[in-house]
């Protein structure tokens, strides 16, 4: 059942299901995929699928490559692996259908919430501190309130899933840069490995 299953990737889906639920996180639905022939992006391009977690970003699907793999988005990026400078960066990120552009962002802002939350000191316990947005709707104001009252800032995220002993120093990639964007790009997914 979908309370056994656990990660970050999880987490953030449960943290959607929030944001879109009004404070419901329990709502979401899992699907896993033993990837053959690209099955979890054909399932999120033919809307089988919200949402695909839990992937590697790879070149392949930056561009439309065909009819049935169609261009996703994603949003930004909420785990780097912490491969060497040598090797490819693993980069873990929310994946939704191109075609739905508000949902996209919706994904995207649910994402940035937990940062900018954890860039602004508010804990899971001060979710209330989050700032109303208007950009979705009226109904939709309390979008970062319900996201955070769910997963809490980034930094209690990263806690949950490696050790609330983790100093800033041992994130590597995953430290908050203070002052500036993260200089980090990405590119596509690549299938199956969860965070």
């Amino acid at each position: 059942t979908s309370d056994k299953l656990v990660g970050m990737s999880v987490d953030y889906c449960r943290t959607l299901s929030a944001a879109i639920f009004h404070g419901d996180w329990d709502r979401v639905n899992f699907l896993a995929f033993s990837e053959t022939n690209n099955s979890s992006v054909v399932a999120l391009t033919n809307g089988t699928l919200d949402v695909l977690v839990g992937g590697r970003y790879q070149q392949d699907f930056d561009f439309e490559t065909s009819p049935e793999l169609g261009g996703l988005y994603f949003s930004t990026p909420y785990y780097y692996g912490n491969e060497s400078a040598s090797d490819v960066v693993s980069i873990y990120s929310i994946a939704t259908n191109e075609d739905d552009v508000m949902f996209t962002s919706y994904v995207n802002i649910v994402v940035m919430a937990t940062i900018f939350a954890q860039e602004n000191d508010i804990q899971k316990h001060k979710s209330r501190d989050m700032p109303l947005i208007s950009i979705f709707g009226s109904d939709r104001s309390w979008v970062l309130i319900d996201a955070i009252s769910y997963s809490g800032s980034y930094g209690e995220l990263y806690a949950k899933h490696f050790g609330s002993e983790v100093v800033e120093e041992t994130k590597d990639r995953n430290t908050l840069n203070e002052g500036g964007p993260l200089m980090l790009s990405f590119l596509s997914l690549y299938g199956g490995d969860n965070v």
